[in-house]
């Protein structure tokens, strides 16, 4: 068995996510940890379950041993836009919160509204 593979980097790299939202306050740096959640989970869910030699799921493929399922591709493919307007929307509340607190901190901008 191969240890280097889609499943196991996805791994790693989500955790690399997780200790960056869970470890930095940066507001930034949290919106570009949740990025890389995110291509960790589109890599998992593209690496999963993928057969040696899949054949396009296209025109007559009742003598093909594996064919290639269409669907998690899709579906990754709906996740990568739904990611942008997110990372999208995000990135322009921190802009906001900069220029109404003077920081990207979490801490800062928290004391800040409270003082």
């Amino acid at each position: 068995m191969q240890w280097i593979n889609g499943e196991n980097i996805s791994l790693v790299l989500f955790f690399i996510g997780v200790y960056g939202l869970v470890a930095r306050r940066n507001m930034v740096k949290a919106i570009i940890s949740l990025g890389v959640m995110q291509s960790a989970i589109i890599l998992y869910f593209l690496s999963a379950g993928v057969s040696v030699h899949p054949v396009p799921p296209i025109g007559d493929v009742s003598t093909a041993a594996a064919v290639a399922d269409p669907l998690p591709q899709a579906m990754m493919i709906t996740d990568i836009v739904i990611g942008i307007g997110t990372t999208a929307v995000a990135l322009t509340m921190v802009i906001h919160l900069y220029h109404q607190y003077g920081t990207t901190n979490w801490l800062r901008a928290k004391w800040k509204r409270k003082g």
